[in-house]
């Protein structure tokens, strides 16, 4: 009952930990392309310790629903963690390249 309740409050916590990422990687108004990039792989960071330990508090060996090779990448709060930093990791780095290329060549062109 306390195992299940642990699971599901993680599993939640999880999600919420993994919104300040993508809010400091994207909307921080007036800030350089560094210093975003620093304090959303601090977020980053802190945000994995959470989900690896909610995917942890998952894997425990005394379920009998699970696969006899289940391993941590599998469990749902990893995997969520790990599809939100490959597209925010993604979307990062093409708005930095958007914004290094496209940007200047539209502020040279207005009247």
């Amino acid at each position: 009952m306390i195992l299940e309740i642990a699971r599901t409050l993680s599993f939640f916590l999880s999600i919420l930990c993994l919104y300040p990422v993508v809010l400091s990687a994207f909307f921080v108004p007036g800030s350089r392309w560094e210093d975003r990039l620093v304090m959303a792989l601090a977020k980053v960071a802190l945000a994995g310790c959470i989900c690896f330990f909610s995917g942890i508090l998952f894997l425990q060996p005394w379920r009998v629903d699970l696969k006899p090779g289940a391993h941590l990448l599998a469990m749902l709060p990893v995997r969520i963690y790990l599809w939100t930093i490959l597209g925010v990791a993604v979307l990062f780095v093409l708005s930095w390249y958007l914004d290094d290329t496209l940007v200047p060549w539209l502020w040279r062109n207005q009247p």
